[in-house]
């Protein structure tokens, strides 16, 4: 439901989010209440000492006082756990009684001061036990009312006072969504959300330098934060429950479904080599694309003897191996990559590490084994990357591509990466170099995540001087590029998804069908929000079986729909295409967003079994070709990060092409092998 209105103003917070933080000061006031009351009886209202009768005085309105807030509490935690999510009716006195809670913290601070006076002036001749209990009530008081400025902070929506509703009474041309003094509202509400997003950008990444790069990054990004969220009124437990229920229903569907048919070759070319082949190199080549994210992501998968390793070589100066390399910024990279990859110096041509706003580090190397030139790019590492992940409009791309049938666009932020290494490899002769060394070499590309991305942009910029590149891309960002644009790279790039990554299934066509189906489980659930959150925990932590809850509009009547979904009528609700497209299953019919795919063919590796295990139980893959339809809806689960790790990809694909004992949990041995053939 939409935030909380007090004060004048609307918060991130709902009025059924109460109940768990209710719950929990109303347990530290009871213990305190009973603790003070002890006290108090066992002295039977005496206490002979200089400041007794101000201590006597002090204890009864502290008992007084306690006693109040707790019955507030249980009342704000009673009513907070009234109705559902979208049924705020018995909860309308929530505002009530937030004021009288608001209200009893002025005399607790009152006599929180009181009694610091107290302890300092008149506790002289006090037994330690009554000088103990006030201090100990005079700190508990100042760590809540601490606690609760924090929690003011953390729940304070800048917008909060940019989001008027109509007025009930107003008549309907007055409430017409396409007025003219509406859509000036909706417009300025979502200027200011801009601004908001790129203020806090800013405080965020106040320690990067503030050239135009990243003026216009933040620009763009605030752009596209403030506009998926401003046909929403959500609050963040709203979406926790909402991702519960998605969840759930999803693993529901999962052990309906029946199993899908494995596709024996690649789907767009069988004459191609056979999985067995493709999942050989992508090992080979996974770990170099590893290797790129240098020394941390080395000290990470080998946390026991990686510092070992590396700090011989990181203390001693290399500069005649350096200069044969050629790069910058290298520190301990190089050692860490030598590390990883197996290679002596002399097989790289160049090593960069240089790190700005769309400009990402890579490595060229020659592989003796694979007889390549090897270009492995860099994931997301640092803040950096992440302005360039985030930078996710579409741009033209058609100038810099040729054989290309059909429009040609991509995410700009990786673009513009793939477009500065291609510049590097290019006009600095890096590739030039490698191939005097090596002339009877191909060009291959690798990479992982926002590497994978930009190798896969790379490599359609230098198909048509190089017709032979091969490029493997682990886990690589789902939107990517056009259509046209991933049918031409089925020829060269291949795609390699573990289980439920997240990345592969980003894309922002991809995260408004996500907001749109949680609008609807949490619009179609009829249980308490506590009770989603408890159950979805507790599912998450230990599995189970999942809720039983309605998740289609079901027996509802479509005039009911002609409400705000929400529960009050926000002009920013009222607007919202998310909002409308809610009484229908399909997509709506005219999407905001231009259509980005994963590129080229895609190999999916998923674990074969059930689908909760314990940390040390055995693990088995399979690995199958698979179509960019599959990557069209975002999966919720608690391997949706894990699965996108380098170490745990290249450690799955490890364990398809050995014959060797291997899981993902530490300690833990599998023979897995199985490759769907």
């Amino acid at each position: 439901m939409p935030g909380m209105v007090v004060f004048g103003r609307r918060w991130r917070i709902a009025s059924d989010d109460l109940v768990f933080p209710g719950a929990f000061e109303l347990f530290i006031r009871a213990v305190w209440w009973v603790v003070t009351l002890v006290l108090y009886t066992n002295h039977k209202g005496r206490f002979d000492c200089q400041g007794g009768a101000y201590l006597h005085n002090y204890l009864v309105v502290l008992l007084v006082l306690l006693a109040v807030i707790i019955l507030t509490l249980c009342a704000i935690v009673y009513i907070s756990a009234q109705g559902t999510i979208m049924n705020p009716g018995p909860r309308r006195s929530m505002p009530a009684l937030v004021y009288l809670r608001a209200l009893l913290y002025f005399p607790e601070f009152l006599w929180a001061c009181l009694g610091a006076v107290w302890v300092s002036d008149n506790s002289t001749g006090c037994k330690p036990e009554e000088v103990g209990a006030v201090i100990g009530a005079v700190v508990s008081s100042w760590i809540i009312l601490l606690s609760m400025v924090v929690g003011v902070l953390v729940v304070f929506d800048p917008l909060g006072s940019q989001r008027p509703g109509v007025l009930p009474d107003a008549p309907l041309g007055v409430r017409d969504l396409e007025s003219s003094e509406s859509s000036q509202l909706f417009y300025t509400a979502h200027s200011v959300a801009s601004r908001v997003w790129e203020s806090r950008l800013r405080l965020l990444c106040c320690c990067l330098p503030q050239d135009d790069n990243h003026r216009a990054a933040f620009s763009s990004i605030a752009q596209l934060v403030s506009g998926f969220f401003k046909d929403t009124d959500l609050v963040p437990s709203d979406i926790a429950a909402g991702l519960a229920l998605l969840h759930q229903e999803q693993d529901k569907m999962e052990q309906c479904r029946d199993p899908d048919e494995v596709l024996p070759r690649s789907p767009s070319s069988p004459i191609r080599e056979d999985l067995e082949v493709e999942l050989e190199k992508a090992a080979h080549f996974m770990q170099f694309a590893a290797a790129a994210y240098g020394w941390p992501l080395y000290v990470y998968s080998n946390p026991l003897t990686g510092l070992c390793k590396l700090s011989g070589d990181c203390c001693r100066s290399r500069q005649e191996e350096y200069d044969l390399v050629g790069g910058d910024n290298l520190g301990c990279h190089f050692t860490s990559i030598l590390q990883s990859t197996g290679l002596q110096y002399r097989d790289f041509i160049h090593i960069s590490f240089h790190n700005q706003i769309y400009e990402i580090p890579f490595y060229v190397a020659l592989d003796h084994k694979r007889e390549a030139v090897l270009v492995a790019v860099r994931g997301t590492l640092s803040l950096k990357d992440v302005l360039t992940d985030l930078s996710a409009e579409c741009e033209n791309v058609c100038l810099s591509v040729e054989g290309v049938s059909g429009t040609c666009y991509a995410h700009k932020g990786i673009s513009q990466a793939a477009h500065y290494i291609y510049k590097r490899l290019v006009n600095d002769g890096i590739l030039s170099q490698a191939f005097s060394i090596a002339p009877e070499y191909k060009l291959v590309i690798a990479g992982h995540s926002l590497g994978a991305g930009a190798a896969s942009l790379l490599a359609v910029l230098l198909r048509s001087t190089h017709p032979t590149l091969e490029c493997y891309a682990f886990s690589p960002p789902g939107g990517l590029m056009s259509k046209a644009l991933a049918h031409y790279s089925k020829q060269f790039v291949v795609s390699v998804v573990l289980g439920k990554d997240l990345v592969p299934r980003l894309s922002i066509p991809n995260m408004e069908d996500l907001k749109r189906r949680l609008l609807k489980m949490v619009s179609n659930c009829s249980k308490p929000k506590y009770k989603i959150l408890m159950h979805g925990c507790w599912y998450e932590l230990f599995g189970g079986t999942p809720d039983d809850f309605p998740t289609e509009l079901e027996n509802r009547r479509e005039e009911a729909l002609s409400q705000p979904l929400l529960g009050e009528e926000s002009l920013l609700v009222q607007r919202s295409n998310t909002y409308q497209s809610l009484s229908s299953d399909d997509s709506p019919s005219h999407p905001t967003h231009l259509p980005l795919y994963l590129p080229g063919r895609v190999l999916h590796i998923t674990e074969d079994g059930p689908a909760r295990r314990h940390c040390f139980s055995q693990v088995r893959y399979r690995a199958e070709w698979s179509s960019e339809t599959s990557f069209r809806n975002v999966l919720i689960s608690p391997r949706m990060i894990a699965d996108h790790m380098p170490d745990v990809v290249l450690r799955a694909l490890r364990s398809l092409t050995r014959e060797q004992p291997f899981a993902l949990c530490p300690s833990s041995t599998s023979n897995s092998h199985l490759n769907v053939i």
